[in-house]
């Protein structure tokens, strides 16, 4: 494990529990909301997250196993507080890439980030048609969606740059009264070319001039039984 006080570093071959672990769901939602929202007990992630105290406990007790979270300052003596260790858990996606269990807790990893945005989505709708937010987020809050066409070095290079503004903007705004948490989620997926399709096959024969063919499938077409809730 390669870490410092922000960054969790994991490598397949030294932490090969510590992924295992933190393949169950929960347990991704459980860290995340510790590190979203700040220490918190048991009994409070279970509200959270609609599971009972016991299984949140029992989660939370596995992640500081692996020295993901750890215990936090309590306010009195009967409750147990936990706190996550590391504001991003990171790793090297070509060291991953090198073993089948790296390259499945990557691809799980991704989709639980993709899921962790529907639900910040669902709350920043909530919070500013509440008025929990004020106005000034309107404008800029939102989710790009951009394809450009990119080397290898620059896509590199493009995440770098970004981490480097947000380290910066984030120590400015540290002791600004105004700021707000925000979720950032980042993603650069390149996609290969689609393969060009097969040309269709030059009939035997004219077809009959009078028959009535059956129309071929559209994807667009909805059966009555697609309508069927």
């Amino acid at each position: 494990m390669d870490s410092d006080e922000h960054k969790r570093v994991l490598d397949p071959e030294h932490d090969t529990a510590a992924l295992k672990a933190l393949t169950h769901p929960l347990r991704i939602q459980l860290l995340g909301l510790l590190r979203q929202d700040g220490p918190a007990t048991a009994s409070e992630l279970a509200a959270r997250t609609g599971e009972s105290s016991a299984s949140a406990s029992y989660h939370l007790r596995v992640l500081a196993k692996y020295a993901f979270i750890a215990e936090a300052e309590h306010r009195d003596g009967r409750e147990r507080r936990w706190r996550a260790l590391h504001t991003v858990t990171s790793w090297s996606n070509e060291t991953m890439e090198s073993t089948a269990a790296g390259r499945a807790f990557v691809s799980l990893a991704r989709r639980r980030q993709i899921e962790s945005l529907e639900r910040s989505l669902a709350r920043h709708e909530a919070d500013m048609a509440a008025g929990r937010l004020g106005e000034e987020w309107v404008e800029p809050s939102g989710i790009s969606d951009l394809m450009p066409r990119l080397t290898a070095e620059s896509l590199t290079e493009l995440f770098d740059t970004v981490a480097a503004k947000l380290e910066e903007l984030t120590a400015r705004d540290a002791e600004d009264p105004r700021a707000e948490q925000v979720v950032f989620l980042a993603a650069g997926l390149p996609l290969a070319p689609h393969e060009p399709a097969d040309p269709d096959p030059a009939p035997d024969s004219d077809p009959d001039p009078d028959s009535d063919p059956e129309p071929a499938p559209d994807a667009h077409t909805i059966d009555r039984e697609d309508l069927t809730p």
